[in-house]
């Protein structure tokens, strides 16, 4: 059965919330704020940018929300509006009062939040569960997205390895500080969270998700994938199989870009800022006019 996302009670949402809150001295840039209408719930919005090029939207990964980009945002926003995005279903200041019972959900969400805001077209950047929202958003609402920019698709080209989800699973039980410490070790390797990014994912875990979970596309599914697709990997990453996935790529969607950036695990975007932002920044401005 479909579900809604919620916290588990009114004590872990004001847990959340005040970690949430402290993040938002991370946000390096002026932002505006606003909470969007849709089918499935109000969405929460962090605008950040302006100029001609067509605005880009954000999808961050489990555990992450619109304030998970302040890292990259300045960079993202130099000449363009950012819409950072709380994901319907997901830890948050979004509040799901419908389930997404299906894919295509996701293309009428992400429709519902561009009209609210009076948008037409925009990129798409998601990273990690992200990726999979973003791929969604690719597939079930094409004629609003002016291309999709992936970081590190788990899941999503091919398949997690059953060993990485164990070992997720296993890391999972565990939520003491030095528990933390060993799954990033090993899941994001040359990433440091900052005390306020720590609190604010462990605090999210008194969350319900209800936002899915990403699965290998068919062979269908990628081979009619219509806007321009941008699919960036960490060449060590333990959940991604990026060689394995731009092989599929070539043969299935030989338009779709890849980039591996060698030594980065799953966590690139944090380890190697300035040349992930750079790329995606390149890789959107070339598709402003599509």
């Amino acid at each position: 059965m479909a579900k809604v996302g919620r916290f588990r009670s009114d004590a872990a949402r004001e847990a959340y919330l005040r970690t949430y809150e402290a993040m938002t001295e991370h946000w390096p840039v002026p932002a505006v704020l606003t909470d969007v209408p849709t089918p499935f719930g109000s969405t929460h919005v962090r605008r950040s940018g302006s100029g001609d090029g067509k605005p880009l939207v954000l999808l961050a990964g489990v555990l992450g929300s619109s304030l998970h980009w302040h890292q990259v945002v300045e960079g993202l926003a130099r000449d363009r509006a950012v819409y950072a995005l709380d994901t319907i279903g997901s830890a948050g200041r979004s509040v799901q009062t419908a389930p997404l019972t299906g894919d295509a959900d996701y293309g009428v969400w992400f429709a519902a939040v561009l009209d609210g805001l009076g948008l037409d077209r925009a990129h798409v950047l998601g990273e990690s569960s992200g990726a999979w929202h973003a791929t969604l958003v690719g597939l079930h609402a094409a004629d609003r997205v002016a291309s999709v920019s992936l970081i590190e698709p788990n899941g999503v080209i091919v398949r997690t390895p059953w060993r990485a989800l164990l070992k997720m699973i296993r890391f999972g039980g565990d939520t003491t500080d030095e528990g933390w410490r060993r799954m990033s070790e090993w899941l994001t390797p040359g990433v440091t969270m900052t005390d306020a990014e720590r609190a604010t994912a462990k605090a999210a875990q008194g969350y319900r998700l209800a936002a899915g979970w990403a699965r290998p596309l068919k062979d269908a599914e990628l081979e009619s994938f219509a806007p321009p697709l941008l699919a960036v990997y960490g060449g060590v990453s333990v959940v991604s199989e990026p060689l394995t996935a731009q092989r599929r790529l070539t043969e299935r969607l030989p338009s779709a870009e890849v980039e591996i950036y060698p030594g980065a695990g799953h966590g690139v975007r944090g380890q190697l800022p300035d040349l992930v932002t750079a790329r995606v920044v390149e890789f959107v401005a070339r598709h402003d006019a599509g």
